[in-house]
């Protein structure tokens, strides 16, 4: 049976070229970077040439200015922490009610220790105001983290504008960028973003592996404490496998973003022209801002789990929400927090495409899915 992987906004394929990259510093070049023999200087180099190319697919102003971390949790959880720990005094937190779980659990966690933390509604779109961002400002805030996209409906946020606000008040701004970055261009040569975090296993490389950008002269305290790695800034032996495949990944991602933008924005539409033929159907976030390959469609009266299990049968990967929470039975916090229906949002599914998805993959979709709907209504007790 073929696959059909539309799940890209969980996880990417590996690229080859990726894996070779790694593959060499697995077998070949595997010294410590720390060392002070050839091997070891070797492979230090390995990792500053993969810190130039993360931050010229970031439009980051210096390499120096990219952490490599184990990924974007990890980042976010660096990110806010050194944000709080540099505005020492100041106890209010800004973000959004459609944010990752790595930022959103964070957040609660603050909460606890003490913090206020003010969720910014979005609308129906799933859009955010920056009205509603201004209003809630005051010299009391010491963070604004705000997502760059979002990981189950693709909607984009107005990331450089919102930083620029935060700045007006002397606070500063996190974007969590992992799934910006590689699918639309991000410029950091604004000076809006303070600290910027991605994740390698959404560009093609690995797991275990993602990067934090820190602004120049933006003052930082590391999260893990440790050695001299990173510039002191996150301790622990490097990840040179990981790094140098990241490295290669951003590459590539840099030089595919042209495709990802006309290519896989085409195969995105034509997807949901076709799904949204089948009756009591709607596209979640239907926004010219939103990532070109993501899309989050419901059907009316459907279990999302059933659809996603009898898509599993027909070799058909997708999800019915961000992979970190699509475990739990309970309908999506962002569909929620953009008013879709009860109805509606249980019967939500992600298609997410990517770089090796084509117009085969599509034309199966559409084949697929329209009589798995039309059986699960027969059975369900809402219909009719």
């Amino acid at each position: 049976m073929t696959i059909v992987y539309a799940d890209n906004n969980a996880t990417t394929k590996v690229a080859p070229e990726v894996v070779a990259e790694m593959t060499t510093f697995l077998t070949e070049k595997w010294g410590n970077p720390s060392s002070m023999h050839q091997l070891g200087g070797d492979v230090e180099k390995a990792i500053e040439s993969a810190r130039e190319k993360v931050a010229a697919c970031l439009g980051a102003a210096q390499p120096t200015e990219i952490i490599f971390t184990s990924g974007g949790t990890e980042s976010d959880n660096t990110a806010i922490r050194s944000a709080l720990a540099s505005r020492k005094g100041r106890r209010k937190i800004i973000t959004s009610r459609v944010e990752h779980p790595a930022v959103l659990n964070l957040c609660k966690n603050l909460e606890r220790e003490g913090y206020q933390v003010r969720y910014l509604p979005v609308d129906n779109h799933g859009l955010l105001s920056l009205d509603d961002l201004r209003e809630a400002m005051d010299e009391d805030v010491a963070l604004v983290t705000l997502m760059a996209a979002n990981n189950e409906t693709g909607v984009l946020f107005p990331v450089e504008q919102a930083g620029e606000i935060a700045h007006e008040y002397g606070a500063l701004f996190h974007t969590d960028a992992v799934q910006a970055m590689g699918k639309v261009p991000v410029d950091l040569s604004f000076g809006h973003v303070d600290l910027l975090s991605v994740s390698g296993h959404k560009i093609h490389g690995p797991k275990g592996i993602g990067a934090l950008y820190v602004r120049r002269g933006c003052r930082f305290r590391p999260f893990i404490v440790g050695g001299h790695q990173e510039r002191g800034r996150r301790g622990g032996t490097e990840n040179v496998p990981g790094i140098a495949a990241m490295g290669r990944a951003a590459e590539l991602a840099l030089a595919h973003m042209a495709d990802e933008q006309i290519r896989v924005k085409k195969l995105r539409d034509t997807l949901e022209e076709g799904l949204l033929k089948i009756p009591l159907s709607r596209v979640n976030g239907k926004t010219e801002k939103r990532l070109p390959g993501t899309s989050n469609i419901s059907f009316k009266n459907v279990e999302g789990e059933a659809l996603l299990l009898m898509l599993d049968q027909k070799g058909i990967c997708a999800s019915s929400g961000s992979a970190c929470t699509s475990g739990t039975l309970e309908p999506s916090h962002v569909l929620r927090a953009m008013g879709v229906p009860f109805t509606y949002a249980h019967g939500s599914l992600r298609f997410s495409l990517g770089r090796y998805n084509t117009e085969d993959d599509v034309t199966k979709i559409l084949k697929e899915l329209p009589p798995i709907v039309t059986r699960l209504r027969e059975l369900s007790p809402f219909s009719g």
